[in-house]
């Protein structure tokens, strides 16, 4: 009787943590406008991403077209809210459309990230502190 109930306990508490792990979808639109200051371009993108909360790794898709030329830099940059700047945070491997990649985040960085305090941009020649950007937040 002692071990059903060990056993059914471990079950319990081991069912617990598969159950308390979440995915968590992120989206961020980027515009010149979301730059700061903001930049004057015709380019656009989008941000998918999708944090693992239990393991803490993060999987993104990053697509964009219309820059003012070809992309120096691209990356995710935090802890900021929209309207201020960061240092980076995780940079790409290539910045060149589309960016796909994983990364594991360190605890603040997952905290940062659920709170709404990442970005992502690109940069380019004519716009060296970023042509693009847009604020990394939670799908409802």
């Amino acid at each position: 009787m002692f071990r059903t109930s060990l056993l059914a306990a471990a079950i319990t508490i081991g069912g617990l943590s598969t159950a308390s792990a979440a995915m968590v979808d992120f989206h961020a639109t980027l515009t010149g406008q979301s730059e700061v200051p903001p930049t004057t371009t015709s380019g656009s993108g989008d941000v998918l991403a999708t944090l693992d909360t239990k393991t803490r790794k993060l999987s993104y898709t990053m697509t964009y077209m219309g820059l003012s030329g070809p992309a120096t830099a691209a990356h995710f940059h935090g802890p900021a809210t929209a309207g201020a700047n960061a240092a980076v945070v995780l940079p790409f491997a290539s910045p060149a459309s589309p960016i796909e990649g994983q990364a594991t985040l360190t605890p603040a960085q997952a905290a940062d990230l659920m709170a709404g305090k990442w970005y992502a941009n690109v940069h380019t020649a004519a716009n060296p502190g970023g042509e693009i950007r847009g604020q990394m937040l939670p799908k409802m």
